[in-house]
């Protein structure tokens, strides 16, 4: 078995430093900020391969995932529920994610907004970020994960056997690779006035249009601005994020605004997910997923075990 050092603490860098714990090795995780500050603190928690290429791997990495979430969804402190919603669709079907998918159907017109041509309606799971992201990093530490508070701005001087990136926007700089941009995601949280149905409707004539009901809050959506770095959130943006969202689902014309969030999706042309020499040390990346952080975290983690047992194989005597 290996030393490894995963650099990143959001869902994809957690998934990864528990399933190389649980799979034997020796870890550390090293992350320059707590898990409730991370990007992926602000995610709606849909799984939805959102933004993230290449579509045969992403479809293999989502199934693997969407199986663990649905195991996951019996435990009530994970904050994973497996939830009913309705993608809506506004032009040619584009239904390439259904292949994850174990059941879906085609939405009856009755469920459709106006415009629509047609719909989705799946089970899925639906994940609560900060409940969820808190009990990760639990399972990490049960498992053996060491955790480390550091800013990592070269790999060099980490230890460790493998040094597995995980790092989201920050990974391209530590492995020499700028393919990777922020596209920059606002969002509104509402009081639940008692849904549990979600809704996206990415091509609404208004902008993109999410609705993510959680215990006590709904995360309403949305922007996915490419290339953007600002990270205050936009007032004049805010206020139309309500407006549609209350325009959409009218239960929640009256809920109470709790406030804007903002992330950054770490966009790439696709995803990276290899393991290459760097330095004399074998280093596996894993970065790139855009929106698809949590809905990939554990069949990328899945792979990036396999990965670094190879690596540990390869270095034996």
């Amino acid at each position: 078995m290996a030393e490894v050092t995963v650099v990143g603490g959001g869902v994809v860098g957690l998934t990864s430093a528990l399933e190389l714990a649980r799979a034997g090795h020796e870890v550390r995780c090293v992350r320059d900020q707590p898990v409730a500050e991370t990007v992926s603190a602000v995610a709606g928690g849909l799984w939805f391969p959102y933004h993230v290429e290449p579509r045969d791997r992403v479809v293999a990495w989502g199934a693997v995932a969407l199986a663990r979430f649905a195991d996951l969804s019996g435990d009530p402190a994970s904050g994973v529920v497996m939830s009913e919603g309705l993608l809506v669709e506004r032009g040619p079907a584009d239904r390439w994610w259904t292949q994850s998918v174990p059941s879906w159907r085609d939405a009856s017109g009755a469920e459709l907004p106006e415009g629509a041509t047609g719909g989705v309606v799946a089970t899925v799971p639906l994940v609560t970020m900060p409940v969820f992201l808190p009990w990760l990093e639990m399972q990490c530490r049960d498992a053996g994960v060491a955790f480390e508070q550091a800013h990592v701005s070269t790999l060099d001087g980490l230890e460790g056997d493998v040094v597995v990136v995980a790092a989201g926007l920050r990974s391209g700089a530590l492995v020499d690779d700028d393919a990777g941009m922020p596209s920059r995601g606002q969002v509104a949280l509402l009081e639940n006035p008692g849904l549990t149905r979600w809704l996206v409707d990415d091509d609404h004539p208004d902008g993109l249009l999410y609705v993510l009901p959680h215990p006590g809050w709904v995360v309403c959506g949305g922007t996915d601005v490419s290339g953007s770095w600002d990270t205050q959130p936009d007032p004049q943006v805010h206020d139309a994020i309500v407006r549609r969202v209350r325009d959409a689902v009218p239960a929640l014309a009256t809920a109470r605004v709790i406030g804007p969030r903002v992330g950054l999706r770490p966009v790439a042309p696709e995803v990276s997910l290899t393991a290459s020499d760097i330095g004399g040390r074998v280093v596996v990346t894993n970065h790139g997923h855009g929106g698809a952080g949590v809905t990939l975290s554990w069949g990328c983690a899945e792979e990036v075990v396999r990965l670094v047992g190879e690596a540990a194989g390869l270095s034996r005597p």
